[in-house]
Parts: C-alpha cells; sequence; structure tokens
C-alpha cells in the first residue's frame, strides 16, 4: 500500500515554510510516494508544489484539492502542465467543488450545479491535455466565446493525455462520476467498516465506462499515532471531528456530515453539528463518539494501529494518506518515519 501526506492545510499561511520543507524532503527520502497541497483562503495550491518540485526527487507532488471556481478550466489544464514540467513528471491534478462559503463568499461565482460544473471541467481538460483545439459547448462553459473574435485555440505545451486526474468528491452521484471518469478517488470521512458507501458508486462509476475500481487509485486514510494512552489519542482528535461535522459548511449544506450519516453516524452526526452551530462547541467536541474517532484514524497501541492498518487496506485503499503527530516538525518527521516503519512491517 501506497502513502501520502498533506502540505500545510487549507488554511495553511506558510509561517513555518522552510521546516515544512524540511518534512517534504524527509519523506521524499522516507519512500512517501505523494504529497498533496491544498487551499481554502490561505496559501493557494500551486506555488508550495512548484517550489517543491526543485527540492524533491522522487515524491508525486498534487493539489489536493484545486477549486474549480478559482480557475476556468483552460488556465487549470495550462497551470497542470507547467507543474508536471517542473515536477518531471511527478504532478498530479486534484480537483474539487469546495462549498458554497467560498465559492460565492471569496470567488464571487455560483455554486449551483457543482457536480455537471466538475464534469464540464474534466471533459474540457481532457481535450486541452490531449492537445486539441479547445471547443467545449456545455451548460456552464462555452468555448470559444459567441458573438466576438475568439476563436478554438490548442494550448502550445507538449499534450499530456496521461496527467494523472483524481477528484475528491463525497455525494452517490459524485463518486459515480469519479469512477466514470477519474485516475483516483481522494477521499474524506472514511470509514472502512463502511467502506461500502463510497465505493459502492466508485464501482457503479467505473463500470459505466468498461472499467473497474481497480482502475482508480482510492486513497483515504487518517491522523496517525502510537501510544498506550488511547483515552488521550481519542480526546485529542475529537474537536477536529466535531469541527469536521459541524463547522465544514454551513447549517444546510455540510457534505462532510452527510457522509457520516450515511455511513451510520446520522444521530451523533446531526447531534454535533446542532451543538456547533448553536455555539455550544465544548458540548459538541464531547458529544463526538468515540467510536467514529477510532474508526477514521490510525491510533492507539501498536496492535490497534496494525489492525487500523489491516483495515483500512482490506476495504479497499490503495494509498493511504496519513497525518503525524507531534507539536514540533522534527517530531512529525519523527513521527512519519515510525508511521512508515510499522507499515512496512505490518
Amino acid at each position: 500500500m501506497k502513502t501520502a501526506i498533506s502540505i500545510g492545510s487549507a488554511y495553511y499561511n506558510g509561517e513555518d515554510w522552510d521546516q515544512l520543507v524540511e518534512y517534504t524532503k524527509a519523506a521524499d527520502r522516507l519512500g512517501v510516494s505523494q504529497a498533496w497541497s491544498a487551499e481554502a483562503w490561505g496559501m493557494d495550491a500551486i506555488v508550495p508544489l512548484a517550489y517543491l518540485a526543485g527540492q524533491t526527487e522522487n515524491i508525486h507532488l498534487g493539489t489536493g484539492i484545486l477549486q474549480i471556481s478559482s480557475r476556468v478550466p483552460s488556465m487549470i489544464a495550462m497551470t497542470a502542465q507547467s507543474l508536471d514540467t517542473v515536477s518531471n513528471g511527478r504532478f498530479i491534478l486534484g480537483l474539487g467543488v469546495s462549498g458554497p462559503q467560498v465559492v460565492e463568499g471569496l470567488h464571487g461565482a455560483a455554486f449551483a450545479k457543482p457536480l455537471s460544473r466538475l464534469r464540464e471541467v474534466v471533459e474540457i481538460l481532457h481535450i486541452g491535455l490531449k492537445g486539441e483545439k479547445l471547443a467545449y459547448d456545455g451548460d456552464h462553459y462555452l468555448l470559444p466565446r459567441p458573438g466576438g473574435e475568439g476563436k478554438a485555440i490548442r494550448l502550445s505545451q507538449p499534450p499530456r493525455p496521461d496527467l494523472p486526474i483524481y477528484l475528491a468528491t463525497l455525494g452517490p452521484k459524485s463518486l459515480q462520476m469519479t469512477g466514470e471518469l477519474a485516475d483516483g478517488w481522494l477521499g474524506t470521512c472514511y470509514l472502512p467498516e463502511h467502506a461500502n458507501v463510497f465505493l459502492d458508486d466508485i464501482k457503479a462509476g467505473a463500470s459505466k465506462t468498461g472499467r473497474s475500481i481497480g482502475d482508480l487509485d482510492i486513497q483515504a486514510g487518517g491522523y496517525f499515532e502510537v501510544s498506550e494512552d488511547v483515552e488521550r489519542l481519542i480526546a485529542e482528535r475529537k474537536p477536529a471531528m466535531a469541527f469536521t461535522l459541524g463547522a465544514m459548511g454551513s447549517a444546510k449544506t455540510n457534505f462532510y456530515n452527510d457522509a457520516f450519516c450515511r455511513a451510520g453516524f446520522e444521530d451523533p452526526a446531526k447531534e454535533v453539528q446542532g451543538l456547533w452551530v448553536s455555539g455550544k462547541r465544548d458540548d459538541a467536541v464531547k458529544a463526538v463518539p468515540d467510536e467514529m474517532v477510532l474508526m477514521a484514524n490510525l491510533i492507539g497501541t501498536e496492535d490497534m494501529v496494525k489492525e487500523r492498518l489491516k483495515a483500512f487496506e482490506d476495504s479497499g485503499v490503495n494509498t493511504l494518506r496519513l497525518g503525524t503527530g507531534g507539536t514540533t516538525w522534527a517530531e512529525r518527521t519523527a513521527a512519519l518515519e515510525e508511521a512508515m516503519d510499522l507499515i512496512k512491517s505490518a
């Protein structure tokens, strides 16, 4: 099973950039397969990867994710080609729709019909990356723009028809589209014991184009830490889980909460969300079930972590994304070394 790490976070501002670079270089030496850069309203996902391309040798570099509403499809294609060039073929294009708060509030774009918009973006990308002229007539995108002097243009960089495109999706229809169009799935809210909530739809989508789920890189994971103090580990992860259930979206639209609901945790997921939205955040943290934390992460004693590793692998995960513990980057690097050793031994 391959491994991956995340570069910063969706809200990362670069305050400890030099240390993060050293962490990524260490991950490269340790054999970590992929590093993913996120964006929300902090650092963008592109610039960090362009820099890291010159600091690393083998690790693949992906956008996890690039928000489709922040860029037009042609620019996404041009950027992907450029990053693939400077990384010597190590770039992975990860895409997602984000949420209405960011799309409408930050970018001033409409969030309506995000699924069909994502489909059109991927279809346009395939045209551009194959080296064909960018001509497209969709509900969201029309190339070239009619009534003016524009014409269909072919991107000048060498074609890259095999450049991998991963999608970060959660809803049933978007998961089916992932199986149909993508090379990989960037999974969140993943509970191996309820993998069917996600993978059944990916399988259904893949079958539409004569593929199987084995043609996709299924990526999911969680926080990693080995300790005999299991109660501490659970308590430390509950705030993040409460934030996901209550704050990753509005009271009306929270795709992460919906995913946990479909996995059989509807009552606690809705309870945590209600408490968080009403301002009772301490109560929301307390309402997170221990079971959810343990299932979604790789924490506990060494035997417990090995069991979780097996659960993720047996459920169909190809690439395990790891978040490592520690208050300093040196501690996080040591934890990553421990994780890689444990994964190899398991």
